[in-house]
Order: structure tokens, then sequence, then C-alpha cells
């Protein structure tokens, strides 16, 4: 029991890392969507909203306008009457309208695949980018929400107080060639296994094995 009480941080990354291979081998994208574009569209209307909502959401947008050009050319009114259902709908069907523009006049109606270029973008945060190199492009990026923060945290696999911290701290422990995975990995588990107001640290496989003294639900840091 000495071994647990003294775990490593990197220690708990191979229990997660163990767990996580063998319950999730595949790793589908759960944003439906055809190339690079139609990804950043769907990430971005996916802001506090469901996968599931956007996936009812984004084939009828989709049909109408499927590319940067056409989707410059429809008014913010249009695209607002397709993704009111996904929420904050003036906002994000101005961002989409306005990234659309950008796309089409600068980089020739292609997404870039350079990190720093899409924060650039209308409501494209580090988050959204980050999701869009890494499962539009296959480039090793570690994209970190609430859900993630909050799940690293329980694993003890960071103390950070911030997305941001929490990014770090998951970089550095686990195999950059691991990354993409491990995001919708951990995505998964957190929502099948680990849910914010169920497992409370005490009850999921990881949670045990990581913490098998854990007696009290974890208190989280709030990013």
């Amino acid at each position: 029991m000495l071994h647990f009480i003294i775990m490593k941080r990197s220690e708990r990354a191979q229990i997660v890392s163990k767990i996580l291979n063998k319950a999730y081998p595949k790793t589908p994208v759960p944003l439906e969507h055809t190339d690079a574009y139609t990804l950043l569209i769907a990430v971005l209307l996916s802001a506090q909203c469901t996968d599931e909502r956007v996936n009812t959401v984004t084939p009828i947008l989709f049909k109408k306008a499927s590319d940067p050009k056409s989707m410059s050319k429809l008014t913010e009114k249009q695209i607002y009457k397709i993704i009111k259902p996904c929420g904050l709908g003036p906002k994000k069907s101005k961002a989409i309208k306005r990234l659309s523009k950008i796309l089409v006049t600068e980089y020739d109606s292609k997404v870039p695949e350079d990190i720093q270029k899409l924060e650039k973008l209308p409501g494209v945060g580090h988050k959204t980018a980050s999701v869009v190199i890494s499962q539009g492009f296959g480039i090793p990026a570690f994209p970190v929400d609430t859900h993630i923060h909050r799940l690293a945290q329980r694993w003890g696999l960071t103390n950070g107080k911030n997305v941001v911290k929490t990014e770090e701290d998951l970089k550095k422990i686990f195999p950059k060639e691991d990354w993409n995975k491990l995001h919708l990995q951990i995505i998964f588990w957190g929502r099948e296994f680990c849910q914010a107001r169920a497992c409370h640290g005490l009850e999921c496989t990881i949670c045990i094995e990581c913490f098998p003294k854990r007696k009290k639900p974890f208190m989280h840091k709030r990013p």
C-alpha cells in the first residue's frame, strides 16, 4: 500500500493510459465532419453544447454551405436560423460568417494547419484550434476543456488551477504520439464512467486505481 501512497504522477499516468487503451482502442471523432473546415465549424458550435445536438444541426447547415466560399455568402440571419439549437446563436453565426470570409480572402478557402493562425480566426480559441489541429490534421496537440481539466485533477495528473496549466502538465507526462487519442479517450471515459456529479473521484476504475485510499469526494479547483 505504501507504493500507492507515494505514487508518482508518472505512475498514475501509466495507469490511466493502460485503462483507457483497453477501454477505447479506437477513438472516432464524435463530431461528424467531412474535412478540416466542417470540423472547425462543428467544434465552434460545440461550445456549451452537446456533440449529439451539434450532429443534428450540422447536416442541415452543411447542406446549405459546406465550404468557406458558400458559407460566407450566407447572411448571419440564415446561419443563425439553423444553428440556434446549439446556443449562443448570434455570437456563433457572426463568427462562422467572419471566419469563412477570412479563409476565402487570406487562405484560399483552406483551413490553415497552424495553431497560431487558427487562434486568430473569429470565435476560435486555443481549445478549438487544438482540436482542429489534432483531429483534422493529425498534428500532436492536447486540447483541454473544463471536463478534461476536472478529470486530470481527480486522477492526480495535475494540480493546475486552470486549463492552461493542466495542458502543460498533461503534455509533460504523456508521450507526444499519444496526445491526440488521449484527448478523446479521456472525454469518452468521463462521459461513461467519471461524470462530474456521479463518480466524485471515488467510484470509477481509474480513480480507484490512482487513489485506492481516497475516502472523501474529491474537491476540484475551478478553472
